[in-house]
């Protein structure tokens, strides 16, 4: 079982940035990958980023170069530092903890409650 608990959320003007944190406990934090998806409201949950438990990333084409995915298993951490926010980046965000990457919700075992982001124009 892993726990997850997601904080930065919060609201910031459009160019702006936030960092998003995701602290995990339970099982062993390295041995999972780890993802960031998010919701609109009236919008199905889509997948962020992603990194692997070796450190590879994985962006949406819509964040890319604007969003960055980081981890500390020291700390049992995932970070999600988002720079140049845009208003349509307006969304409740999640992380998700699988033992394999993968882009598709459906695949990841264990989330977190989710944190908001609002990004004013």
């Amino acid at each position: 079982q892993v726990q997850l608990v997601e904080s930065g959320g919060g609201l910031v003007q459009a160019g702006g940035s936030l960092r998003l944190s995701c602290a995990a406990s339970g099982r062993t934090f390295s041995g999972y990958a780890m993802g960031w998806f998010r919701q609109a409201p009236g919008k199905e949950r889509e997948f962020v980023a992603a990194i692997t438990s070796s450190g590879s990333s994985y962006y949406a084409d819509s964040v890319k170069g604007r969003f960055t995915i980081s981890r500390d298993n020291r700390k049992n951490t995932v970070y999600l530092q988002m720079n140049s926010l845009k208003p349509e980046d307006t969304a409740v965000y999640y992380c998700a903890a699988d033992r394999r990457y993968s882009v598709r919700e459906t695949s990841y075992d264990y989330w977190g409650q989710g944190t908001q982001v609002t990004v004013s124009s």
